[in-house]
């Protein structure tokens, strides 16, 4: 994902856990520092990209502290999908089996 770019929307950013909002603060960060560097030394092409990272790190912020306000709510883990065992013909057909033998009982 690209900082600075209109794809880190509030809406998406609710969906990141608290470690990759971090993670996503320091990247920007870093971008900053080096557009910061860049038009300092004159080799800075695009003006407008250091407005919008100023922005995604405004908006960064604002998601961690409404998280901690608790005006959003954190993101739940998923569990991981349960696979569902393969059953073959001959183990359906024992199970079957087990199955009559139970009711029968």
């Amino acid at each position: 994902m690209a900082i600075g770019s209109k794809e880190l929307t509030p809406i998406e950013l609710d969906t990141f856990e608290d470690e990759r909002l971090v993670n996503e603060l320091k990247k920007a960060k870093e971008e900053l520092f080096n557009l910061r560097f860049q038009s300092a030394t004159g080799q800075l092409e695009s003006h407008g990209r250091i407005r919008a990272v100023k922005r995604d790190i405004a908006r960064i912020y604002t998601v961690i502290r409404e998280r901690e306000l608790g005006i959003r709510a954190t993101p739940v883990a998923a569990p991981a999908p349960v696979k569902a065992k393969k059953t073959t013909k001959k183990s359906a057909a024992e199970a079957e089996t087990t199955e009559t033998a139970e009711e029968a009982k």
